[in-house]
């Protein structure tokens, strides 16, 4: 657990335990910021206590998986968002509860995933607007967590990019390798689709003017300035799956033309042996013909073979067949 005291502005105290939040909060000078990593039930009841959260609201970060989102009570804003973890690859995302009282903010990570130091080194970076108290607080965790989610929207949309160019490579990436990459990107963009577009509704509700438990003019344009963060980010997942879409539909069309150059060649090779097949067998038919049992039969036989062979050969190259 940790533990933040702001008082005027500037930090005063940090590393307390959280039975003294109660004592601080009611000092409307301060500001109190504590973390919970995968806090247990009775630890959460205990900040509830602490800080009169409502119910529900402690009920929702025990429950997995929830949607990003604003709750809004009397007392206090509920709010849930994902930080973005990548693990092998894969994108995992992680829960981050946030409870915001007007003094207060109290943030419950899902795992130590989410680095939560980050979060503090831009609280320490842009000390001079810390007099804006929990506006300023919650800010910088937003701040961080859409930057986080952009920075891999343009991670992903170079992989797409690279990936659409290499279908026309000279030498492309073997089948089973581009489904598979394909598959991975197509995986992580879905995810953090779900976790980006509704961080629209987040900032959109945060900068609603009747909020009065973050209203700022002064962190108002900041405010705006990741808001309008969100929305690239969500633009831009929308043109990676369009890009990826296309993608996998310019390589079905490429497997379309390869399969049916590879029937023409077989069409055509299985042309050129019908031809001497069919003479064969005509000549082995127990029928006279001409040349039976003479040595020029059997040789004009052959040249007519080859002959014919020939000429299929020559015709179908001309059409590109073979």
């Amino acid at each position: 657990m940790r533990t933040r005291l702001y008082r005027n502005g500037a930090l005063e105290k940090e590393g307390f335990p959280v039975e003294e939040v109660s004592d601080h909060v009611g000092d409307p000078e301060a500001t109190v910021w504590f973390d919970l990593c995968s806090p247990t039930p009775e630890q959460l009841n205990l900040v509830g206590e602490e800080l009169g959260l409502h119910e529900l609201a402690v009920e929702d970060v025990l429950t997995d998986h929830q949607r990003p989102k604003v709750d809004v009570y009397d007392n206090h804003l509920f709010i849930t968002v994902y930080g973005i973890h990548l693990d092998e690859g894969r994108l995992v995302p992680v829960e981050v509860n946030v409870f915001v009282t007007p003094n207060a903010l109290v943030t419950v990570r899902e795992n130590a995933c989410f680095d939560i130091d980050e979060v503090v080194r831009r609280w320490d970076a842009s000390s001079r607007l810390a007099s804006h108290g929990v506006s300023f607080l919650l800010h910088g965790l937003l701040d961080y967590v859409v930057d986080s989610q952009f920075e891999l929207v343009q991670d992903l949309d170079g992989q797409a990019e690279a990936m659409e160019e290499s279908l026309f490579d000279d030498t492309p990436p073997a089948g089973r390798e581009l489904q598979r990459a394909m598959y991975v990107l197509r995986k992580n963009t879905a995810r953090l689709r779900k976790i980006s577009m509704p961080m629209r509704e987040v900032l959109g509700t945060l900068l609603r003017r009747d909020q009065e438990i973050v209203a700022d003019p002064v962190m108002t344009p900041y405010y705006e300035d990741v808001y309008d963060h969100v929305l690239r980010a969500a633009e831009w997942v929308e043109a990676i799956r369009d890009m990826l879409a296309n993608v996998r539909e310019t390589r079905l069309a490429q497997q379309g033309f390869r399969l049916n150059d590879i029937m023409k060649r077989v069409t055509s090779w299985a042309a050129i042996i019908a031809v001497p097949t069919a003479i064969t067998g005509f000549y082995g038919q127990n029928v006279p013909y001409p040349g039976s049992g003479e040595l020029w039969g059997f040789w004009g036989s052959t040249a007519l073979v080859a002959v014919a062979s020939v000429a299929l050969y020559a015709v179908f190259k001309k059409k590109d067949w073979l």
